[in-house]
């Protein structure tokens, strides 16, 4: 029986099948997750990309729906509740995000989104009275039969062929398109493990490459990179502020936050905590900020304008690290335009991103092939950029406010 259709713009109708997913969809934790971006700070370099994290987690569902539904008909033995607690998984993979994404992981709170969402699905499980146990084994890697934790979470799960193909469609970049179709249909399972069929060798490495692409050109594009660092600053420095003090107009729950420091030990403690972090969505740090940008602080007002009105920190990326005496040299002209040296840590920032596609001693892609052997794709590939692919590419950035001379 279909309970609900969706119109989803990658796959057309997704169908949902089952009375709990479907009173999990319109449970408020999940419906939380139409308040957060997926991509963060990327739509100042692409428009388009205002999609949530409510629809990459529904487009993740209707493929493991697909993926489970291909397994069966090559022979794998699926019942309907690991079905549905597989869907329930990875439905579910994504509630622990706070605002923003990743954009503000560990700089808000100081807690791996991940263990937010175990926390949040033991929450929900008690609510519906263990119903999601299966589902919650499955999420955490404990439940006999591994396969299912790999398609949640493994170099090439359903949440990665779906936040690829999705973001590429919404941020217009065409070169990260993947065929998720056609690598469901290549899967199988060999000895509890997901395997791809040798002949779906150069879909895979079409994946990765452009997963690689996609790091490199959209989520670590220079620009979105320098505007998440000033949403960065923008939280560090109302929180110095906040923690001296000073009294900066937010709402009650990011004003929590805001004022107080928790681990991971004290969400797990207290479960009223929970609930103030569950109020939290991209809503309320744009409130905030639009409320703080004539706060009387130089250093949040020019960072707020900057963001605001889309006059973004300049950042330069190179493969050497940045030299000191390039940042002495930044250092002495802001000093020099009347701020302070402890005002410079919100102001300039140097560090580094590093990304690859594909590691092969972390929950490898194994391939089967035709002869029966199961290799990993780097062996099994014959094209000359799988080297590239597993090499890790490290880049060095420096960003500053364009009035730097």
């Amino acid at each position: 029986m279909v309970y609900k259709m969706i119109n989803d713009p990658i796959y057309g109708f997704v169908t949902i099948d089952s009375e709990l997913i479907l009173e999990l969809v319109n449970h408020p934790v999940f419906l939380r997750l139409t308040r957060i971006k997926q991509m963060g700070t990327s739509s100042v370099v692409y428009p388009g990309a205002q999609h949530t994290r409510f629809s990459h987690a529904l487009g993740a569902m209707h493929l493991m729906k697909l993926a489970l539904e291909s397994l069966k008909r090559k022979g794998t033995k699926v019942s309907k509740k690991e079905k549905e607690a597989a869907m329930i998984a990875i439905l579910l993979h994504d509630l622990g995000h706070g605002p923003f994404s990743h954009s503000l992981e560990h700089v808000l709170i100081n807690v791996h989104h991940e263990e937010f969402t175990s926390l949040l699905m033991h929450k929900l499980n008690a609510e519906f009275n263990g119903a999601l146990d299966l589902a919650i084994a499955i999420f955490e890697g404990t439940y006999k039969r591994n396969f299912f934790h790999r398609l949640v979470s493994s170099q090439l799960d359903m949440d990665r062929l779906d936040y690829l193909q999705r973001d590429c469609f919404f941020s217009g970049v065409v070169e990260g398109s993947v065929g998720a179709d056609r690598i469901i249909r290549m899967l199988d399972v060999h000895n509890d493990e997901i395997v791809v069929l040798e002949k779906g060798i150069y879909s895979i490495d079409r994946f990765l490459n452009a997963r690689r692409m996609m790091y490199w050109q959209v989520y670590l594009h220079k620009t979105g990179l320098a505007a998440e660092l000033m949403l960065q600053s923008i939280i560090r420095r109302a929180k110095k502020l906040m923690q001296e003090g000073q009294n900066m107009l937010c709402d009650p729950d990011l004003n929590f936050f805001l004022v107080n420091e928790f681990k991971k030990k004290d969400f797990v403690q207290n479960g009223q905590l929970l609930e103030h972090f569950l109020q939290l969505d991209d809503y309320n740090i744009w409130s905030a900020i639009k409320q703080w940008k004539n706060s009387g602080d130089k250093v949040l007002d020019f960072i707020i304008e900057g963001l605001i009105n889309r006059k973004l920190f300049q950042l330069e990326m190179s493969s050497k690290k940045i030299s000191q005496k390039k940042l002495k040299y930044i250092e002495k002209d802001l000093l020099s335009k009347g701020f302070s040296k402890e005002d410079l840590p919100y102001l300039c920032f140097a560090g580094e991103v590093s990304n690859s596609a594909y590691t092969s001693d972390k929950q490898n892609i194994k391939v089967k092939m035709n002869s029966g052997e199961v290799i990993d794709i780097s062996e099994a590939s014959d094209l000359p950029n799988i080297e590239v692919l597993t090499k890790i590419v490290t880049k060095y950035y420096l960003c500053q406010p364009k009035i730097v001379s």
